[in-house]
């Protein structure tokens, strides 16, 4: 049998998009209308905001083991958070955490070394912009990183949490975004990471002015085949 996985929901629009990929596409390993068992939980998406706003990193690492707890005990076998703002807290929350995890940042980070990406500009909240996550996981692979400028940084998280997050898209919004991503590759970047599980819903390698890395489908694809590796593996042995 599959692994069962375990999503760790903060938003509803992110998570939603993460959940759709794993179980739409499962059946390209597992056959028609087939994916592995997924369980998902979501506390209020307005404890993360409140824990966020206050720099609160122990209050959000709580939320997400809560949600942790809850998923081990519905049977699941590891975990994922299609959410990249709140990884901020994942080395308070590994440690204590009664399963594995798949990072996302890690995740898109082997994406871009594996599409031989070297200068990767990075999109997202203005809390997860301000953090070392994707510093961090690109520096780890060798990869540079590069940050919109302040400005631009509390305009597109601005669209996030006033629009995205709720389902609202806009011709402005989404132009806003290319110009940003644009401004990325003029200072040399060959790719962009889509840093908020969001952004896909508007951004995508048709409308955007560089190759994007889709963290949302990116982590769900990674916990496909981390459920799904073994009975691949047995089925091909047969």
């Amino acid at each position: 049998m599959p692994l069962h996985i375990g999503i760790v929901g903060c938003s509803a629009e992110g998570a939603a998009l993460c959940y759709r990929t794993i179980c739409e596409e499962g059946a390209q390993a597992l056959g028609p209308y087939a994916h592995p068992e997924v369980s998902m939980h979501t506390p209020s998406l307005a404890g993360y905001v409140h824990c966020l706003e206050r720099g609160d990193l122990d209050g959000v690492a709580s939320l997400m083991l809560s949600s942790a707890e809850k998923l081990a005990a519905a049977g699941a076998d590891f975990l994922i958070c299609p959410d990249n703002t709140i990884h901020q807290a994942f080395a308070l929350v590994q440690p204590r955490s009664p399963l594995p995890w798949l990072h996302i940042a890690d995740v898109a980070a082997e994406a871009a070394v594996a599409q031989g990406f070297r200068k990767v500009g990075v999109t997202g909240t203005r809390w997860l912009l301000d953090s070392q996550v994707y510093p961090d996981a690109l520096s780890a692979k060798g990869l540079d990183c590069v940050l919109p400028s302040h400005d631009e940084r509390v305009r597109i998280g601005r669209i996030i949490m006033d629009e995205l997050v709720h389902g609202v898209f806009k011709a402005d919004s989404v132009a806003c975004f290319q110009r940003v991503i644009a401004g990325l590759k003029e200072r040399g970047c060959d790719s962009v990471i889509l840093g908020c599980t969001e952004i896909p819903l508007i951004i995508n390698d048709h409308n955007s002015p560089l190759p994007t890395l889709d963290t949302t489908r990116l982590l769900a694809r990674a916990a496909l085949h981390k459920a799904t590796a073994a009975q691949v593996m047995s089925h091909s042995k047969q």
